[in-house]
């Protein structure tokens, strides 16, 4: 079986202790190799995840009877759009478990393979009773997708209204659901109220998790400049000048070159003047 590297500094202990306890299943040596890969998972998830999709493969053949392993290559599998990769794993941790928190994942997974229908009716399962409240949040925000999938914008409006809508405490998913919401009233040509949803979710975004503030900014016409592309156009504007500038002396170059000719022309002919007067003096004498 092919390894990938793992980094000196990545021990395995950096795992959850309720992964490390299914671990426990395991010989040590296995259990360490394979805690290490879950925890490159994890660490490459969001910003390299077609490399944490290989470290998840790693430990899925090193140990598939683990339930948290199944999970870990679920979501791996769900990051780099292999929808039905990620629901089989998805079933089988939950088989594994008999735990319904991957019950709204599992559904995106189906809109994920276009299947939004049954999406929407995974919402409407027992399986939702049973999920803790941000769970259902995540559930109704997939159900508001599915409408949307399926050309029922407005019906995805009314999806996302809500207690947890419309309550102003902050709780984890609150950014994501009024940005949701925010985003299906714009949808459906309600700009006003779009507006005023995306700044509240901007408002609860403590994390940075949406870019609430970049549809502000959108629908207030204000654009703006990555700080990499202001760079490149202060270089440019330098190359720029700098050209500008070497025009201007080979301008003054060809001036100079062009009066120095002149002044010679000027010359000569002062010169050939001068021989015919003597010549004719010359003559007249003789």
């Amino acid at each position: 079986m092919k390894r990938l590297p793992i980094p000196e500094d990545v021990t395995g202990d950096e795992i959850d202790k309720d992964v490390r306890q299914e671990l426990l299943s395991l010989p040590k040596t296995l259990a360490e190799d394979v805690a290490k890969n879950l925890v490159m998972v994890a660490k490459l998830l969001d910003e390299e995840p077609e490399r944490a999709y290989q470290y998840s493969r790693v430990a899925l053949r090193l140990a598939s009877r683990v339930a948290a392993v199944r999970e870990a290559a679920g979501f791996a599998s769900y990051a780099v759009a292999k929808y039905s990769e990620a629901l089989a794993e998805f079933r089988a941790a939950r088989r594994m478990t008999g735990n319904n928190d991957l019950w709204p994942v599992m559904a995106d997974c189906e809109r994920g393979m276009g299947r939004p229908e049954r999406a929407l009716a995974m919402a409407g399962e027992p399986e939702v009773q049973k999920l803790d409240r941000a769970g259902q949040v995540e559930m109704r925000l997939v159900a508001a997708g599915a409408r949307r999938d399926m050309g029922q914008a407005d019906a995805a409006v009314v999806t996302l209204q809500s207690p947890e809508l419309a309550s102003n405490s902050v709780q984890p998913w609150t950014a994501r659901l009024r940005y949701a919401y925010a985003d299906a009233l714009l949808a459906v040509g309600r700009e006003d109220e779009a507006r005023e949803w995306f700044a509240k979710a901007l408002e609860a975004d403590q994390g940075g998790t949406t870019d609430a503030s970049d549809r502000l900014a959108e629908l207030d016409g204000v654009e703006f400049v990555d700080a990499l592309d202001a760079d490149e156009v202060a270089d440019a504007g330098e190359v720029v000048e700098v050209a500008n500038v070497e025009a201007e002396v080979e301008a003054d170059d060809v001036a100079e070159e062009a009066a120095d000719t002149a002044e010679a022309e000027a010359t000569d002919d002062d010169a050939e003047d001068t021989a015919d007067s003597e010549n004719s003096e010359r003559n007249d004498a003789s």
